[in-house]
């Protein structure tokens, strides 16, 4: 006969086998024998907490030959029932049944009356997983179903059923049940199957389970597979990585003595172990939890993890305080968990921060002492020996000291050397010195502009300098100049950002030829990337201030000669550039950089990856348009 597995060899027969639950079943006991059966029920909870248990168990005590309310489990409808093959209580896997169709077969099949029990139970697993139709054509039969018809449904995610289901059932709730039921059950089958073991094995199960019956049972079974015929706690340990509470109890007591050396070993040897970590933080959390709670009652029924000795011993060395900040710490390295990629550096890191709570650790490296380097001189004769000769021995006594001494270039303070100019023009001495000085050009001192990116138009005169000596006031007035400023304010007023208006939209397509014709621009691109800050720098500029913030926001995601394109972070930043209003404020902020005005249009980070990934689709089949061939046509702007 094939090896049948503990949770389906030990599922109970009776209600007085059910581990846990024990409202549940009174409630089931003391309906059946009052003869107040629903219609229809709704079990939820938890895996593994006897959900289609107690649907089997409720079906066998409605249809057993001896009676309403027995189980008597020798009646053919009972062994019928414990094999599964009753052909009035029919279980359906709403996973792989959940359309209409199969719930209008169902409905078809309701009418009938059972064939061999008084009534006919449809046990409906995983419900939460049929679809939306299906619900609705299954509603009204579930409302008012035959008489000799009663529906169970189960269902681990209950706020997935639809309000209307669940309002025509009568729900219960499953928990998780008691570590102590587990631990029981589990000793029973043990007695029942011949098999010595060691109560911490057990107990090392019960954790491990969770609260979840047939994970309790599935663990047994593996652990039995590796050990033979007996539970051994090492045989637990070995098999699920996990560390024994001494071991967790050592680690905290090297982290209590800020032993960080040893404490890196031990982890190293956890991991070398096959240890899981994210167990392990989680039972370290709960021997403080304990360290905590023996403190705060001193009673030992309420631990769970740790014995009364290993909670004195830590207790010794980690006071309340320290121990809640201990729990903090770890609590964090489970959130990080989830998301980092190195969990064991991470657990290492948490390891020191532990540690560091009870002081700083001795040193235990010292860096060698670095002499420090004598001074080399500078090779300054190798360059006198080259040229010995040269006028710098002897320079010209010009009598012009006021004009050379003013020089701010690379030679300032003395002249240039002679040997960087030509022979000839050593004799005619041309000193520009009192051509500068006669006629002083500022040219040198302020910085050029630089040139646009696009020079086939410069327009240089973007900001005419308005000289206020060409407008004077043609009349006296004792306050000329709040006056002058009252009219450049009327000349040139802030322009205010639109929040909202007529919105520019550009098709993916019209997008990804400008990203074409941009490959030829790289160059502009980059210039653009390096002048960017002259947009941010112009914020406060009471013209354009308000759309130079803006649009400094941004970063140039492509640029070709009638359009740009703007990369932002962030949909609401995007929305408020690509409105029609604010386009000639744009045109107006960009011109001077680019030398002509463009259409300028934003994107938010999903549009560009978008719109980036379907470029390189394009360019892999070779099926980007041709540059030659692509004429834009934009909405305002930018057009040819």
């Amino acid at each position: 006969m094939a090896y049948k597995a503990l949770y389906n060899k030990y599922r109970p027969t009776t209600f007085e086998e059910v581990a846990g639950q024990r409202a549940i079943v009174r409630t089931m006991k003391n309906a059946i024998s009052n003869n107040k059966i629903a219609h229809a029920y709704l079990f939820c909870g938890p895996r593994g907490t006897g959900k289609t248990s107690m649907a089997r168990l409720f079906a066998k005590a409605l249809n057993c030959e001896e009676g309403l309310g027995h189980q008597c489990n020798h009646c053919e409808n009972c062994l019928a029932m414990n094999s599964s093959s009753h052909p009035d209580v029919i279980e359906i896997d709403a996973a792989s049944n959940n359309g209409v169709e199969q719930v209008r077969d169902l409905i078809d099949k309701v009418r009938y009356s059972p064939i061999k029990g008084k009534y006919k139970i449809y046990i409906i697993d995983e419900v939460h997983m049929m679809s939306q139709g299906a619900f609705n054509a299954l509603l009204k039969t579930l409302e008012e179903p035959p008489e000799h018809v009663i529906f169970i449904l189960a269902t681990t995610e209950p706020h997935k059923v639809l309000p209307t289901i669940v309002s025509r059932c009568q729900r219960y709730d499953f928990a998780k049940i008691d570590d102590k039921d587990i631990a029981e059950k589990l000793e029973w089958i043990l007695n029942q199957e011949g098999v010595a073991y060691e109560p911490a094995a057990l107990q090392c199960i019960v954790t491990l389970a969770d609260g979840g019956m047939r994970d309790a049972l599935s663990i047994l079974d593996q652990a039995l597979a590796y050990g033979g015929n007996s539970l051994k706690e090492k045989d637990v340990l070995d098999v699920f990585g996990l560390a024994s509470s001494a071991q967790k109890t050592h680690l905290l007591q090297l982290i209590a003595a800020n032993s960080i050396v040893e404490c890196l070993a031990l982890a190293e040897e956890f991991l070398s172990s096959g240890i899981d970590i994210k167990r392990l933080s989680s039972s370290l959390l709960n021997i403080l939890k304990d360290c905590l709670v023996y403190a705060k009652t001193g009673k030992k029924t309420f631990l769970q993890e740790a014995s009364e000795d290993e909670v004195k011993t830590l207790l010794a060395t980690i006071d309340p305080k320290r121990a809640n900040e201990m729990i903090d710490i770890l609590l964090k390295f489970q959130i990080d968990a989830k998301s980092v990629a190195n969990i064991r550096s991470l657990f290492e890191l948490t390891l020191i921060r532990l540690a560091s709570l009870f002081g700083d650790a001795p040193a235990v490296y010292v860096a060698p002492k670095v002499e420090e380097p004598k001074p080399v001189k500078q090779p300054e004769p190798i360059v006198i020996e080259k040229k010995p000769e040269p006028v710098v021995e002897a320079p010209k006594p010009e009598p012009k000291p006021a004009a050379e001494a003013e020089p701010t270039g690379i030679y300032s303070g003395s002249k240039a050397p002679d040997w960087l100019f030509d022979d000839k023009e050593e004799e005619s001495e041309p000193e520009p010195v009192p051509v500068v000085d006669s006629k002083p050009e500022p040219t040198p001192e302020p910085k050029p502009e630089p040139a646009p990116l696009f020079e086939e138009k410069k327009p240089e005169p973007v900001i005419p300098e308005k000289k206020p000596e060409l407008k004077p006031e043609p009349k006296p007035d004792p306050r000329p100049i709040f006056e002058q400023m009252a009219k450049k304010e009327e000349k040139t007023p802030q322009k205010p950002i639109m929040p909202s208006g007529t919105p520019v939209v550009l098709d993916d397509k019209t997008i990804v030829e400008i990203m074409v014709l941009g490959s030829k621009y790289k160059p502009q691109r980059q210039a653009l990337f390096q002048r960017w800050s002259e947009i941010s720098d112009r914020r406060f500029d009471p013209e354009v201030g308000q759309i130079a913030a803006l649009l400094g926001e941004g970063r140039p995601f492509c640029i070709c000669e009638q359009a740009l394109l703007v990369n932002y972070n962030f949909t609401r930043q995007k929305d408020m550039l690509n409105i029609r209003e604010n386009q000639d404020a744009l045109a107006k902020l960009i011109t001077p950089i680019l030398g002509k005005p463009v259409f300028i249009y934003a994107l938010d980070r999903n549009d560009s990856n978008r719109l980036q990934t379907t470029y390189f689709s394009l360019k892999q089949i070779n099926q980007l348009p041709n540059p030659e061939d692509i004429h834009l046509n934009l909405p305002i702007g930018g057009k040819k």
